[in-house]
């Protein structure tokens, strides 16, 4: 890979990773040159809330005794629900994760819009979820911890909404995931949604780099391009053969990342 790549690859346990426990998870990313993971909540590693003290510094020390970075934790919080009282729940819930991420030692907790509720009109619902982020972002600001917003759901994903929502978020420790959906392309390209939420972009969520219709050239042109330098994480689907399979992801980036 060349010197003058600056981007580094990870990966996010949603799929891929999803039934590891944290001594597997390090040992597949260190064999395989897999710098950085998001936990994903619910997931095998167990990486939840309602650790105890002495677990949440064992899995900090195990990724502290690696190569390999606890970068953040991949939560399902959102914000969208017409029901004052959930939202407050996802807020709260937000902020134990915030705490948690502290003690493992991971730099970020990544939430997502989800939804646009049908009744409520999206004008609404946008500034609703900007705010709820807004208050996230500022409690992750006491911990030292970036609130990382997911480009995510149905409806909320569009990237101009998006844009909507972190106008109303309007913190500097609120930051955006660009999750490299459909949705991005406009006639052909990627350009005009990337170039509207760059300010924003924090981290990036890669998917099947094989991928006839996604633009990732493009995309790996625009973050070297704008100097990004973040991880770029897979989101990959499960496969029997995790290390081939890791091998050959991580082959794929590198010659989109030096072409």
């Amino acid at each position: 890979m060349s010197d003058a790549a600056k981007f580094r690859l990870g990966t996010v346990t949603y799929n891929f990773g999803r039934s590891w426990d944290i001594p597997t998870l390090i040992d597949l990313c260190s064999k395989t040159g897999f710098e950085g993971v998001e936990l994903r909540t619910t997931h095998a590693h167990g990486v939840e809330p309602s650790l105890s003290p002495a677990r949440r510094a064992d899995v900090r020390a195990q990724f502290a005794d690696s190569p390999v970075e606890l970068f953040a934790l991949g939560t399902t919080c959102e914000f969208h629900s017409p029901d004052a009282a959930a939202v407050r729940e996802q807020i709260e819930l937000c902020g134990e994760f915030v705490r948690l991420a502290g003690d493992v030692g991971a730099k970020a907790v990544k939430v997502r819009p989800n939804n646009l509720p049908d009744e409520v009109p999206v004008a609404k619902t946008l500034e609703q979820i900007g705010r709820s982020v807004a208050e996230c972002a500022r409690v992750g600001a006491d911990h030292g911890i970036t609130i990382m917003v997911e480009v995510h759901g149905r409806g909320t994903a569009h990237p101009p909404h998006m844009h909507t929502i972190m106008q109303h978020a309007d913190h500097p420790n609120a930051k955006l995931v660009w999750n490299s959906n459909g949705g991005d392309i406009k006639d052909g390209s990627i350009r005009e949604y990337f170039e509207l939420l760059r300010p924003y972009i924090f981290h990036v969520h890669l998917h099947d780099l094989t991928d006839p219709v996604y633009p990732f050239r493009e995309l790996f042109s625009l973050l070297k391009q704008t100097a990004y330098a973040g991880y770029t994480f897979a989101e990959a689907a499960e496969s029997p053969d995790p290390e081939r399979v890791m091998r050959y992801y991580r082959a794929l980036w590198e010659a989109l990342q030096t072409g």
